[in-house]
């Protein structure tokens, strides 16, 4: 059909065709796969949830987990407490009973303190005759935690019951994780700034931005007063009046908003309208609660954490300044929007519910 010279051709220079094919193949039905998602929607959406008004764009992604269950939910120890009589006994001022747990019958005392052990991963946690720092330490925590489920509702229980125990932080572990130190300055022979950015440090997240943010928003300072979280003024030119945060403030606002953000696993819309990062009236509800928590978190290190300074051995202080171990957002949360996806921990311990008062127990009765 050829000439000969063409098959001859042909056949001295033989031409892999099967490869191009193969190539073509495969971007044709990526081609024709991309035209049927774009055409009839994704086979597999990725849920959302709104946080914002409708037609804002205000949502953030939620990501199923490959996991059947969480593992830490799965671990939290928990049983019905028992009724008390009319009439039965308490605690009182037993040896060796924390004055918060005073108005405990026997039975419900020892259900507690069972419990406490399995959250805290301490075996002789408040036991008879233990004088060591951690039974201090636990006096300290219970009263915390009750202050929390009773004065802090707005927060803890912003949308369910769900509350927080001892296990909320430790997970079975005598330290919990996501505690933080005093890491500023930096550098001692700079003054002002004190070269806290552009430091490699697991307060900033491994990024450049400031890493004394917590210390500098949690704490309080000589006088009592707490640090105002904000940025520098928008408009260029602007003269400076006392107060006006400065860049630095700005900076540290931005490390604050990250520490959030990987606290949470969520992003900024969680909380802020992006069109409108600096305007109070177009915030979320989320706003509301992350507030809230602010001043619960500066709440509980000044009443409940830092005094324990003196109680703590050396070993459990900050590897710089040998201060206390302190909690704030991540310690409870650890990349969760709710602590532990959400879990009613607080159902089963009314004992742990109210600071001032008897323990409720009659959704049991």
């Amino acid at each position: 059909m050829f000439p000969k010279w063409f098959d001859k051709w042909n056949a001295d220079n033989p031409t892999n065709i099967f490869g191009p094919a193969i190539a073509v193949g495969v971007a044709g039905s990526a081609v024709f796969l991309a035209a049927m998602i774009v055409g009839f929607g994704q086979p597999f959406p990725t849920e959302s949830q709104q946080t914002g008004p409708r037609g804002t764009g205000m949502h953030v992604q939620e990501f199923v987990s490959d996991l059947a269950v969480y593992p830490d939910v799965e671990g939290f120890f928990t049983s019905e407490p028992v009724v008390p009589a009319e009439g039965a006994a308490m605690m009182g001022d037993a040896a060796g009973v924390p004055p918060a747990l005073a108005n405990l019958t026997p039975e419900n005392y020892e259900r507690l303190v069972t419990a406490m052990r399995e959250w805290t991963g301490i075996p002789d946690l408040l036991a008879p005759g233990n004088d060591s720092y951690q039974t201090q330490v636990a006096w300290s925590m219970i009263e915390m935690t009750q202050n929390i489920n009773q004065n802090w509702i707005g927060h803890v229980q912003a949308n369910a019951e769900v509350g927080v125990t001892c296990y909320t932080c430790h997970r079975g572990q005598a330290v919990p994780n996501n505690v933080w130190f005093k890491v500023s300055p930096v550098n001692s022979n700079v003054a002002g700034w004190s070269a806290n950015q552009n430091r490699v440090t697991m307060v900033s997240n491994f990024t450049s931005l400031p890493s004394d943010y917590l210390e500098t928003y949690l704490l309080a300072d000589e006088n009592g007063n707490y640090a105002n979280i904000g940025v520098h003024d928008l408009e260029s030119r602007v003269q400076q009046q006392p107060g006006d945060p400065l860049i630095q403030q700005a900076e540290r606002t931005y490390a604050f908003m990250n520490y959030f953000a990987n606290s949470l696993g969520v992003n900024c819309v969680f909380c802020h309208n992006s069109r409108a990062f600096y305007d109070p009236g177009q915030v979320t509800p989320q706003w509301a609660t992350a507030s809230l928590g602010i001043a619960m978190v500066q709440e509980t290190l000044e009443q409940y954490i830092l005094p324990l300074q003196d109680v703590l051995p050396a070993e459990r202080l900050g590897p710089v300044y040998a201060d206390v171990p302190k909690l704030a957002c991540r310690t409870c949360h650890q990349g969760e929007q709710q602590p532990l996806n959400g879990l009613n921990v607080i159902r089963n311990w009314p004992e742990l519910a109210v600071l001032d008062g008897a323990p409720d127990y009659s959704a049991f009765e």
